[in-house]
């Protein structure tokens, strides 16, 4: 189960992710970044490990502030 997360701040890391979904228990994090430049791109995805635990972490960060956005 993959999450699509947006408006994330611009220094967000794979690691503040997996410490901020409801559970801890994130398999993965991906952060897509700007080709060109580099940075990143204010968007992520998160794949959690079961249908529970992404309806958790949707319900913990939906419409939640973090990292000033």
């Amino acid at each position: 189960m993959t999450i699509y997360i947006e408006s994330l701040s611009l220094q967000v890391t794979p690691e503040d992710l997996k410490q901020v979904s409801a559970s801890g228990l994130a398999k993965s994090v991906a952060i897509p970044s700007d080709r060109k430049t580099g940075n990143v791109r204010g968007f992520a995805f998160l794949e959690k490990v079961d249908a529970p635990q992404k309806k958790t972490a949707i319900s913990a960060l939906d419409g939640a502030k973090w990292m000033g956005r």
